[in-house]
């Protein structure tokens, strides 16, 4: 699959880690040295303000998409060029997914899992046929594995679906999954018989 735009969901904080902040960071400037641009939730602080940094850094394109509510509270990136604003979050998660041609996630606290869940759903459902990484910094999304293995245990996720999710520590082997993505087949209503 050919990846030029990332989509990155994030914490708005840095975390107790230091290494989910310097991840963050890294894989913005990574992304801009392979010339792909970043696209996020346009804030400037934690790992989202890291994330947008780091391209930056390397003159990276980047991409903000933020409600209003936030501008107001002054936390978007004043160095993003291209700021998206919006009138709510649901708007944000839509354009955040369509601008992407991929998607990862990183450590991040509910917002972030809630990106991450629905557009996973979305995926299932054949909304998008976009890959999803999981940058799983120090081991931050180990327990997020075991409940997804144990809903496939339980019969509540066709193990299928994990063809989607490319979980590793580091952007490269997260590229390399994205590149020989195939799309997952469709659940469809019969599937649920």
């Amino acid at each position: 699959m050919n990846v030029k735009k990332i989509t990155v969901f994030c914490g708005a904080k840095t975390g107790k880690n230091e290494n989910y902040e310097k991840a963050a960071y890294k894989l913005g400037a990574d992304a801009a040295k392979k010339n792909l641009t970043v696209v996020y939730g346009g804030g400037a602080t934690g790992l989202m303000g890291a994330v947008a940094n780091g391209a930056l850094s390397e003159d990276g394109r980047v991409t903000g998409v933020i409600p209003q509510f936030l501008v107001d509270r002054e936390v978007a990136h004043p160095g993003v060029r291209d700021m998206r604003i919006v009138q709510s979050m649901h708007q944000r998660k839509l354009e955040l997914e369509a601008e992407g041609d991929a998607i990862i996630m990183m450590p991040g606290g509910a917002g972030t899992l809630e990106e991450f869940f629905e557009v996973f759903t979305w995926g299932q459902l054949g909304l998008h046929e976009k890959p999803i990484g999981i940058l799983n910094v120090d081991g931050y999304f180990d327990a997020l594995k075991n409940v997804i293995y144990k809903s496939i245990e339980e019969g509540f996720l066709e193990e299928r679906y994990l063809d989607m999710l490319f979980i590793h520590d580091n952007l490269n082997d997260i590229l390399a999954g994205f590149e020989t993505y195939i799309p997952v087949k469709v659940r469809t209503y019969e599937d649920l018989k």
